[in-house]
């Protein structure tokens, strides 16, 4: 437990870890600012000292982790011509479910507050699906021009199709439901075909 009055280290990401180790282990239920710090080891007060309390601290949480994976997306045009593009796509779709993803979601989900400070930083251009989707379409262009994914592949469209399966799995997959990756990774073979790249 860190001592009253001494800093502690990149404390916002000690309590979003936290955080999604309660909501995997425990449910959204569990969820309080009492145990984030807990489970984080800071002092009780830590959470509201840097979040304007539970609901900010949600969508904070669900805006970062959106925010890492975006960034991931970002890389992946200049990946064009390298690896595996079924390997390239599925490192990028599939951190969405790393760290808690769906629990974070269904979290999200059952606190309306946080839900809407979500959609209004999404809408005032914080990095979200769009910005994912719109980089995998730039992607799979890239590869395209390579030669390395057909050029049948609308990748507009399968950007989307990727983009929107990953929402609709993260909205709708529970604690001890089946791990919805294998369907994501199903789902780019098929987009992406059988390319040997």
């Amino acid at each position: 437990m860190s001592p009253r009055g001494v800093a502690t280290p990149d404390v916002r990401e000690r309590l979003f870890a936290a955080a999604e180790r309660i909501v995997e282990r425990d449910g959204p239920g569990a969820l309080t600012s009492r145990a984030v710090t807990t489970e984080a080891g800071c002092a009780k007060g830590l959470l509201h000292t840097h979040f304007a309390g539970l609901d900010a601290f949600v969508a904070e949480l669900c805006l970062d982790r959106f925010a890492r994976t975006a960034t991931k997306a970002h890389a992946l045009p200049a990946l064009a011509g390298q690896g595996a593009v079924r390997e390239n796509l599925e490192a990028v779709v599939l951190a969405l479910f790393a760290s808690g993803g769906p629990a974070i979601s269904g979290l999200a989900m059952t606190r309306p507050a946080a839900t809407v400070r979500v959609r209004e930083a999404l809408e005032s251009g914080a990095p979200g699906f769009t910005a994912i989707q719109e980089a995998i379409t730039d992607y799979l262009t890239a590869e395209q021009d390579r030669g390395r994914v057909r050029a049948a592949v609308d990748a507009p469209t399968a950007a989307l199709a990727i983009v929107g399966t990953a929402h609709h799995l993260l909205m709708t997959t529970w604690p001890g439901a089946p791990d919805p990756r294998p369907a994501m990774s199903r789902l780019v073979a098929v987009l992406v075909g059988d390319s040997a790249y």
